[in-house]
């Protein structure tokens, strides 16, 4: 593996799962462990991994549980994110490290890392672009499921030809579809463009993507509500509903670890009526048969994990939050340098 300099990856056996792991920087440094978000790996952030390393921090960046190079075994959604949580711990057992970490999620990454801080000491929270407070799509203002079968996320959701591509591996750039084209329109500002060679190589990455229900996007089951599906018990898409996730339970935490939340003013996947939550859709026309927003409302995921922040300021936590103008869903890439030195300024500050 061709990795930047400084840069080292290993595997690592722990009494969970075997992890894929990149690593950087001294042994013996306070721990930071990155942890990426849905349908990325580890590599996503090798590229800011030599920066934090010069801070002395000993930088971890593992493959989750169905991503990557890691052990593909199937994910529990019915424990929300806790199965990768879970795998966080069980790297750190396995690494011999004691100390509590700092930890840096994106997207689906931000969630499992709240749910890591929810029953284990850390010594900060950064979340990127964070999966919302109560989960993906079918969920109202107060963290309520719209449905109380979760009708309306999971991995119904899913598009179909997105799915037969990564199953197919097809790494072109031939359908709006495929890998490549959806990380340039999602992943980071569609003005914003990697080089060729790091595009190449992160869209390698993503297919290495365990395709199923025990992975990406998931068992689906048929609901009595609209629109017609609601979530199974396996698989990450699955993992993100509202019927299993919620991380608002950090308002109650004592003692409160500092949280830096950075946000892409952009983006597309989590917003205020993102065009991938079904309500959204459903709303613009593109799902027939919506009921309306009293029965199915957009979700507001930027506000409530505004909300949710606020109220963990109010109980007495300390709150970070920079917006990114211009960024899309990785301000870590299409403002990598400010991105950097925000987080780089946060962490010497714990």
């Amino acid at each position: 593996m061709d990795l930047l300099p400084g840069v080292r990856a290993r595997e690592v056996p722990t009494d969970r799962i075997r992890i894929h792991l990149l690593e950087a920087g001294p042994s013996d440094g306070a721990p930071l462990v990155l942890v990426h978000g849905n349908l990325s790996t580890g590599r996503f952030y090798e590229h800011v991994m030599p920066a934090l390393a010069e801070d002395g921090f000993r930088v971890l960046a593992p493959d989750m549980r169905s991503f990557g190079r890691s052990e593909p075994a199937p994910l529990d959604a019915t424990r929300g994110l806790d199965d990768w949580a879970d795998d966080v711990a069980a790297l750190l057992r396995a690494l011999g490290i004691t100390a509590p970490p700092h930890l840096v999620g994106w997207s689906t990454g931000g969630g499992a890392v709240a749910r890591f801080g929810l029953t284990r000491p850390v010594a900060s929270l950064t979340l990127v672009d964070p999966v919302g407070p109560y989960g993906y799509g079918g969920v109202r203002a107060d963290g309520t499921p719209v449905r109380p079968d979760g009708a309306g996320s999971g991995a119904g959701g899913a598009n179909p030809e997105f799915v037969r591509r990564l199953r197919e591996r097809d790494a072109s750039a031939d359908s709006p579809f495929s890998i490549r084209n959806v990380m340039r329109r999602t992943y980071w500002s569609p003005s914003f463009r990697l080089s060729p060679e790091r595009e190449d190589l992160l869209v390698d990455e993503v297919l290495l993507t365990a395709i199923g229900d025990g992975g990406y996007p998931g068992s689906v089951l048929a609901s009595q509500y609209w629109p017609g599906f609601a979530p199974g018990d396996s698989g990450l898409l699955n993992a993100l509903s509202p019927k299993y996730l919620r991380w608002d339970g950090i308002v109650g935490l004592d003692p409160k670890p500092p949280v830096l939340w950075t946000h892409g003013a952009d983006d597309l996947i989590v917003a205020d009526g993102s065009m991938l939550e079904t309500g959204t859709l459903g709303q613009a026309g593109l799902i027939p048969g919506w009921p309306g927003a009293g029965e199915f409302p957009p979700q507001q995921m930027v506000t409530q994990i505004r909300t949710v922040l606020q109220r963990y300021a109010e109980s007495g936590g300390s709150v970070r939050t920079e917006w990114f103008d211009g960024s899309g869903h990785g301000p870590l890439f299409d403002a990598e340098a400010r991105w950097t030195r925000v987080l780089r300024e946060f962490l010497a500050a714990c």
